[in-house]
């Protein structure tokens, strides 16, 4: 694939470089429907993603504690959500590598 790999998660996320932007997982949720929800935000609580998996994708690929996602695939944050997401975000770049598994 040209400048994209797909990730354990089943998306697909950017190898570093232009266009790319590098976020944090904020939060984790689980539903008695058997999906988890995961998103990761920038360090600034701005921009995030939010993704379903099914726990059985969780349970076979790690959640990392970073990743590196297309620029336009981000959203911008509520503002309720904001400062929390930023919070969190800085928290988890400052304990964390990347790629460590949380």
């Amino acid at each position: 694939m040209t400048g994209e790999e797909h990730d354990e998660q089943g998306g697909e996320d950017a190898s570093e470089g232009a266009g790319t932007e590098r976020v944090w997982l904020v939060e984790r949720d689980y539903t008695d429907a058997g999906l988890v929800t995961v998103v990761y935000a920038s360090t600034d609580g701005e921009r995030h993603l939010q993704q379903r998996l099914s726990k059985r994708m969780v349970v076979r690929s790690s959640v990392t504690a970073a990743r590196e996602i297309q620029a336009d695939r981000l959203e911008p944050t509520p503002d309720a959500k904001r400062d929390r997401y930023a919070t969190e975000a800085s928290r988890m770049a400052d304990k964390h590598d990347p790629d460590n598994t949380v």
